[in-house]
């Protein structure tokens, strides 16, 4: 079914409880596992009902964040879905009670009473009121990202239609466009600052009421990290001090010698990466579709079905419009087994990794999309982010069907980027831990904390105060993930590591790498972060000579790659 096609009513939320409540009841009176396993795969149909009908709801909403239906039918399901959470924990306690227990683990997976007893731990009634209060912060970030008009050289710009101003070769044009942003966030600034404010406050409030002190341990929990602990974090985060940041400094003072630039570089100045300008697609949005259709035929039968099904019903939303939420994102319509794409295409590299990335997650669950229960159809996110950033380096494939002459540019740049990226996202983790252990912090010191940290994992970069917002330590507030996802951008960072250790072993035999990352993909959400990786024969990135081993290699390619003839 096409996406346009798929009919979307507000549900009865009533009946919906209702049936849930019939349900958990049906399970804890059921004699034999049949009867219990009947209940259970009655309950997955509903489930897949009510994601189906939220996530439309959600994507229609991002499409067009003025649309008046969809921003009432996103207030409906701000306030409903915390109230559906009590129905859907008194399921899991009957799940986890049940004397067929042993049995659903045997025909499951263990996986499902793992991440049970985890989001166990993540709900009272008493919270209702402060999860209902943060959907529409969120709601009401978003909705203001969205509504930005920015004056620039004469027309009016969305702040993902601004983007490509931002990378321009000219100096005084890139500097005038990132001095353009800065105004508007800074105008923001004060609303900026009083939803994360209320946010921080409200999350902690939620972490003592269910009796943790604080909001640190609820956020690893509601990202379900059911293999590794704040503590593995943050020997990761060391380990990215220690071996990251010095070879990310030094891809940044080569990029400061090609440009001609002082050492340390301004935002606006190490957004560029060649003096003749970053690598860029050729071609509209829809021939880079056309190139991604042509990668995924050469790649396995299985992502050619996948991404022919994708553009041929419509699954894929990923021009910049006004309205439209920024950023991009994969999500999934269970009840017609496919997944979904949403983009702000803006002509710049982002648009092939887009194809790439977002893909990647998306055909991650179109592998999985008939898994049973529809939970496992993903794992956690730090394993999810695997499969998008492997298939960007997958996607080098074909580089010159998406760059043409820019191709031996985008290579180096990908691979340096990548490199650089790892502490930048560590760096937001850092910030996130410093926020939630000290709620009581001010937006001003909160700032503060932010320039302190950028000065530890990206001494790259020169905060003069010329670009405003940026340079005042405020950058943060554009990561979208700190307000909507605390404690998200780590599995970036894990993530991106791992990528990394298939980008090697591409080096060595291609094949090979596809083989690793289908035993990865096939296994959705069945094992543990570690076991997945474990089982497809890949090493954990909280293994400290992964990620030297990875800057080993990235290192030696990156200074022996020729950029002969590249300005």
């Amino acid at each position: 079914m096409k996406f346009q096609e798929m009919p979307y009513t507000r549900p009865d939320a009533e009946k919906i409880k209702s049936d849930l409540a019939t349900l958990t009841e049906k399970l804890k009176a059921a004699r034999s596992y049949e009867e219990a396993r009947a209940v259970f795969l009655e309950k997955e149909e509903k489930e897949k009902e009510i994601y189906t009908l939220a996530t439309l709801s959600q994507v229609r909403h991002t499409i067009d964040t003025r649309d008046e239906f969809y921003d009432g039918e996103q207030a409906f399901w701000n306030s409903f879905q915390p109230e559906l959470e009590e129905y859907k924990q008194a399921w899991l306690e009957a799940m986890l009670a049940s004397p067929f227990r042993a049995d659903f683990a045997a025909e499951y997976g263990d996986i499902l009473f793992v991440n049970a007893e985890i989001q166990k731990k993540t709900f009272s009634p008493d919270i209702i009121p402060e999860m209902q209060r943060e959907n529409d912060l969120i709601q009401e970030y978003d909705k203001l990202l969205a509504s930005a008009q920015i004056p620039f050289e004469g027309g009016v710009y969305t702040l993902a239609q601004l983007a490509p101003f931002k990378t321009d070769p000219d100096d005084a044009r890139r500097l005038a466009a990132w001095k353009a942003d800065g105004r508007w966030h800074k105008e923001h600034q004060e609303r900026l600052d009083g939803i994360y404010d209320e946010l921080v406050r409200l999350r902690d409030t939620m972490g003592r009421k269910l009796g943790y002190g604080g909001f640190t341990r609820l956020g690893y929990y509601r990202m379900q990290r059911n293999c590794y602990t704040a503590e593995d974090v943050a020997g990761f985060r060391a380990a990215v001090q220690k071996y990251l940041v010095p070879v990310a400094d030094a891809i940044k003072r080569q990029q400061a010698k090609r440009l001609g630039k002082e050492y340390p570089l301004s935002f606006a100045d190490s957004a560029l990466e060649f003096r003749s300008g970053n690598p860029r697609p050729v071609g509209t949005p829809d021939d880079i579709l056309a190139q991604g259709q042509k990668f995924y035929d050469a790649l396995s039968p299985e992502t050619s079905e996948f991404f022919r099904t994708m553009t041929e019903n419509g699954l894929l939303d990923v021009l910049s419009t006004e309205g439209k939420q920024s950023g991009g994102y994969c999500n999934s319509f269970p009840l017609y087994e496919v997944p979904f794409i949403f983009a702000n295409f803006n002509g710049t590299q982002h648009d092939v990794e887009v194809v790439t990335h977002e893909a990647g997650h998306a055909f991650a669950y179109w592998m999985n999309r008939k898994r049973i229960p529809i939970e496992c159809s993903w794992p956690s996110l730090e394993g999810c982010e695997v499969h998008s950033m492997s298939m960007e380096f997958f996607g080098w494939r074909n580089a010159e069907g998406f760059f043409g002459g820019d191709a031996r540019k985008f290579l180096y740049s990908h691979l340096a980027g990548a490199i650089t990226f790892i502490p930048y996202g560590t760096m937001v983790d850092h910030f996130q831990h410093i926020v939630y252990e000290h709620p009581e912090l001010t937006p001003a010191q909160r700032h503060a904390e932010w320039k302190k940290l950028l000065g530890v994992y990206m001494p790259w970069i020169r905060l003069d105060g010329e670009i405003p917002f940026y340079s005042d330590g405020e950058g943060w507030q554009r990561q979208i993930h700190i307000y909507q996802m605390p404690f998200y951008y780590i599995d970036y960072c894990l993530a991106q590591t791992v990528a990394l250790e298939f980008w090697a072993m591409m080096q060595k035999d291609f094949k090979d790498a596809w083989q690793h990352y289908m035993d990865y993909t096939v296994q959705g959400g069945s094992r543990t972060f570690t076991e997945l990786l474990t089982s497809a024969g890949l090493v954990t990135p909280f293994d400290e000579e992964c990620l030297k081993g990875v800057c080993e290699a990235a290192t030696e390619w990156l200074n022996n790659f020729d950029l002969t003839g590249i300005e």
